[in-house]
């Protein structure tokens, strides 16, 4: 990654030059520059980062009652998930109590 020296932005490569794509400033490549921007060394490799499910531990629930035999909790959280391929959404609901899923 390079900046330009003029304003700051990132530049790209078009070709032997750098371009900058606010002011168009140009400045050539420099391939011993640029090998020391891509190197890897002392680097390491942590794996994908863990991402947060937004809706885990939500506190919104809505009343409604769980469809499992031996659950008598009125409490589910809910989602509404686009069905593959129609016009309309499909509500999924997850019990407080019990974690049954169900739709709607």
């Amino acid at each position: 990654m390079k900046f330009c020296d003029e304003c700051g932005s990132m530049m790209h490569t078009d070709g032997d030059r750098w371009v900058c794509r606010s002011c168009e400033n140009e400045e050539p490549r420099d391939s011993r520059a640029e090998a020391a921007m891509a190197t890897r060394d002392g680097q390491r490799d942590d794996g994908a980062p863990a991402v947060a499910d937004a809706t885990q531990d939500s506190a919104e629930t809505v009343q409604e009652p769980c469809p499992a035999a031996d659950c008598d909790s009125d409490r589910a959280t809910s989602e509404m998930m686009p069905k593959p391929g129609g016009s309309y959404e499909v509500r999924l609901f997850t019990c407080v109590e019990c974690g049954h899923k169900w739709r709607e």
